[in-house]
This record gives C-alpha cells, structure tokens and sequence, in this order.
C-alpha cells in the first residue's frame, strides 16, 4: 500500500518540509541544491530541507574503490535513511548508483545530463600541453580503471597512478605537489563546481568512453511513496532518460561497477538511439567494444510528465531482453528491438 502524507498545494508535502538526503562533499550540495531549485519552481508553496550525511566512499581514502568490494559505495548511508523514513528523497549522481536497487526503492527522476565526457586537468606546469605532448612516464592521477584502462592503451608512454578524495582533496594534490603531471575528472563535475577554466583537455569518444549515467543525476525515493514519486517526476529529461536507461541495462547485464573498466557513449540522433558499449582488460591490451542502434519514439517536454508517464528504471524490460543474449555475443554488431527503449515507459 502507498505510503499516505496529508496533502498540501499541489497534492504534496502537508505542509511540512521535505527532506532531501545528499552526501556532505561540496559538489554533492551543489547538484542537491540544483535539483531543489527545479523543484521550489514546480512548487513554490514547499518547503525543503537538506539533510547531508558521509558514505563508505566518503571515508574511506586510503584505498582504491576497485579494491573496497562495495557496489553502493556512495549511497548506503543515503538509502539507510531512506529506508528509515529519515529523508523523503535522495539526489545521486547516476554513475555512483548501482544497477540494482535495494528492495523499495526506484528511481523517481533522471535529471537534464550535463556534459558526459572526461576532462584532463594540468599540473600549472603543464598549462597548455596535451597528454600526448607530456613527457614520457609522466604521472597521471585516476581512481577509475575505466579511464586508466582506456588512456593506458591510447598513451602507453604515460605511467597512471590511483588518486582517492574528493574534487577539492583531488585539485589540491595536484596543485600542490609534483606527484602528478595531470590527473582526469569528469567535465560535469568541474563544470557544476564552476571549475571549467581547468579543463586543458575534454576527452572525445574516440579517446575514452566515458561511465554509465556519468554527467546526469538521479532522484531515489521510496516506491510506495506515490506523493513524492509525483513530485519528482517534473524533473525527467527524456533524452536523458533514454540513454541512462540503455547504459545501465548494459553495465547490468556485465555485472559491472567500480572493479570492472566498462564504458559507453550514447546518442540520440533522428529518432535513432545509438549505444556504443565496451569491456576492458585492467591494462587496456584486450577490448570488446561495439555499437548498437535502435528506433525510439518519446514524449517530448512538456508532455513527458506524471500526467503521460511514469519511468521505473529498476523494472527495465530491456534487461530481460539483453539478459536473454549469450554473454559472449553481448558486444556483437545487431540492431535492438524497437521495444527496448520503450519499456520503461507506464502510460497512466
């Protein structure tokens, strides 16, 4: 049965504040505060308070995430919260969330992506140079074997190293000492930071693919919660949607998460949804990488809303339909169906 809250303007929030769970990093309160500010101008009579908390992730710094053995490393804490009535929401980055959901939860809103692609920040030192022009055995800072698996191959003069903190702890270490040449963040992050002018280089496709959901953000509520499932639901971004929805249906056929390097490239071009999905060994020497293509049809803005559909990322029937493809033929050249794209789709 639904949870039930008396409503208030708009059919929700009774009037008191709603509760919005976000980590404590600076650009965790940032992206919060974003997501917020779209909702205070959806419903100007609400009230909404932030309620920061620390993950596993946050804490731990010392060791790389690939060797911690957590798939939901940023969002425990955030979901045990959630669980315990102690917030009414949870905003994510997309990348951070696991392709499955605890049991009660569901995504309720894929908000607007931001640039998706990965960016190269210099040493001061190195202003103005690109990887390619950086010395040989330059030292490269990452905590993704994605990017290190994909850049070990395409630069293998340059040595890549783990770099653990946040993007402030991160800039610092690289400003401050000379233990890297360069280290990669994704574009979305700096951008959101208000940190563009220390891009020196934005990494194409061609050069490195970037994470599942890298650049968009999630709101995770509870699945009873039919209030605040309305509520966030203003929020979707339907291109966004689709192409989150077909990453994530990849990384979860994989199995994949912060140990494995798997990465994507989506597009939507002329009504056609292309998915360019690969799998690499930890040193890049061995790859699986191919695109797939399907048909879409979807509610443009204003209609893609509560009042024409609902999304369910944790139900996707595209996962169904991938999961009935061998493992070994999952990267081979074919052309999905139409209906992989539009399962997520519930028509009230």
């Amino acid at each position: 049965m639904a949870e039930q809250r008396p409503a208030g303007r708009n059919g929700v929030g009774g009037g008191r504040a709603i509760r919005v769970g976000t980590r404590r990093s600076q650009l965790a309160r940032i992206q919060t505060d974003s997501v917020v500010e779209m909702l205070q101008e959806f419903y100007p009579d609400l009230r909404f308070e932030i309620i920061a908390m620390s993950t596993i992730g946050d804490k731990i710094l010392d060791t790389a995430l690939s060797k911690i053995g957590e798939k939901n490393l940023f969002t425990k804490e955030l979901e045990n919260a959630l669980e315990r009535n102690e917030v009414d929401l949870v905003v994510h980055s997309l990348k951070d969330l696991p392709t499955s959901l605890p049991p009660g939860f569901t995504i309720g809103a894929i908000c607007k992506r931001e640039n998706p692609l990965d960016a190269v920040v210099f040493h001061p030192k190195n202003c103005g140079k690109t990887l390619s022009l950086l010395p040989e055995k330059s030292v490269i800072g990452t905590s993704s074997l994605r990017r290190a698996a994909q850049l070990k191959k395409k630069f293998p003069q340059l040595e890549f190293r783990d770099i653990r903190g946040n993007l402030n702890t991160r800039l610092k270490k690289l400003d401050e000492k000379e233990d890297f040449s360069a280290i990669i963040l994704a574009a979305a992050g700096l951008k959101r930071m208000g940190w563009e002018n220390r891009i020196g280089q934005l990494l194409s496709p061609e050069d490195c693919l970037y994470a599942v959901g890298q650049g968009a953000l999630a709101v995770e509520v509870r699945a009873k919660d039919q209030e605040t499932l309305n509520m966030v639901s203003t929020l979707h971004d339907g291109e966004t949607v689709l192409c989150c929805i077909a990453e994530r249906a990849f990384m979860k056929r994989l199995e994949g998460g912060c140990s494995v390097p798997v990465a994507v490239n989506t597009m939507l071009k002329d009504g056609q949804l292309y998915l360019t999905g690969a799998v690499y060994s930890l040193d890049g020497s061995e790859s699986l990488k191919e695109t797939m293509q399907t048909s879409v049809n979807y509610p443009q803005q204003p209609y893609f809303d509560v009042c024409t559909c609902r999304m369910k990322m944790d139900q996707m029937m595209m996962c169904s339909m991938l999961a009935s493809q061998p493992r070994t033929s999952l990267l081979r050249p074919r052309k999905l169906q139409r209906t992989l794209a539009l399962n997520w789709l519930i028509y009230c």
